[in-house]
């Protein structure tokens, strides 16, 4: 029995990540809708927009859909309350220990899966008692541990020394990074910068070409030497910051001329290095169809590799 499935009661192991400002009814209901566990974030600190936003998934799915929680980012201390008696069974946690929310959200039923970076993190998060991890790689957009490490490496540590059900994250996009995060102990993937650009994504559309224009190497990880540390597409914004080695908080100020209003030099078009591997903008239900079929595509071809005798 697959474990993530289980415990979030999608129809597939594809989880939507819980991009600020983006995440909410219209890209998390399509998510779920077409069979994958659509979530709805609360890192945009506007704590009414979100809940009304979680209200709103009632009327828009009668599928499974998550909430995530960012430790770091929760300016409102009721939020917590207020997910806990919204009727949501699952959610993420990150951007922090997950250790002060966990007796609240046990408390109320909910499965809570936190997101790690390093395998330290993971060891912690895992004695506090989550359900589940969400293993994030460097590769992945927004904001990041300086000190990256790889999904592929990342998650061959986590699941050495841990035996809770892992969802990858970072560099993940199709059903390659979906099969090859399972070879390594994965039970299922989380996708972001996939899904920002989908159809359904509220984002502008120069926002969502600019990721599919992106080369391999179009995105850049910006302000290492202090917090937060992100990855961006290469913009000349973000080039700019590069070059001068600090960023400015404000910046995020203006994130949402980038997201809604398509400037993209007015702030940081956040995306991780999937945006290389994204060739066309399609909607939900076609990402997930695609990423499935090629995911046991790919299984498949590698069954019959193995019976053969062949590698």
């Amino acid at each position: 029995m697959n474990r993530v499935l289980a415990h979030t009661g999608a129809t597939y192991p594809i989880v939507q990540a819980p991009m600020g400002w983006i995440a909410r009814s219209q890209l998390a209901s399509a998510v779920s809708n077409a069979g994958g566990l659509g979530i709805i974030e609360t890192s945009s600190g506007e704590t009414e927009a979100c809940l009304a936003e979680i209200r709103k998934m009632r009327t828009l799915t009668d599928k499974p859909f998550g909430v995530n929680l960012p430790l770091l980012f929760l300016r409102d201390p009721t939020v917590v309350d207020k997910v806990c008696d919204s009727g949501v069974r699952f959610v993420t946690t990150s951007a922090g220990s997950p250790v002060k929310l966990l007796p609240r959200l046990k408390q109320a039923g909910l499965i809570v899966y936190h997101v790690v970076p390093t395998l330290a993190a993971a060891l912690k998060a895992a004695e506090a008692g989550v359900d589940g991890l969400i293993v994030e790689g460097g590769e992945g957009g927004g904001f990041k541990n300086p000190d990256d490490v790889s999904t592929l490496v990342l998650l061959q540590a986590v699941r050495e020394n841990v035996d809770l059900p892992l969802i990858a994250a970072g560099g993940i996009c199709d059903g390659r990074g979906m099969a090859a995060a399972f070879a390594l102990g994965a039970e299922g993937i989380q996708m972001g910068t996939r899904f920002v650009s989908a159809q359904e994504s509220p984002v502008h559309g120069n926002y969502k070409q600019a990721i599919v224009d992106a080369a391999d190497t179009g995105t850049v990880m910006l302000n290492r030497k202090s917090t937060p540390c992100v990855r961006a597409l290469k913009t000349e914004r973000a080039k700019s910051i590069a070059d001068a080695g600090v960023m400015d908080r404000a910046i995020f100020g203006t994130v949402r001329d980038v997201y809604f209003g398509g400037d993209m030099e007015a702030s940081l078009a956040l995306a991780g290095q999937t945006a290389g591997l994204i060739h066309e903008v399609l909607p939900a239900a076609e990402i997930i169809r695609r990423t499935v079929e090629g995911f046991h595509a790919i299984r498949k071809q590698q069954w019959e590799r193995s019976a053969a005798g062949e590698f």
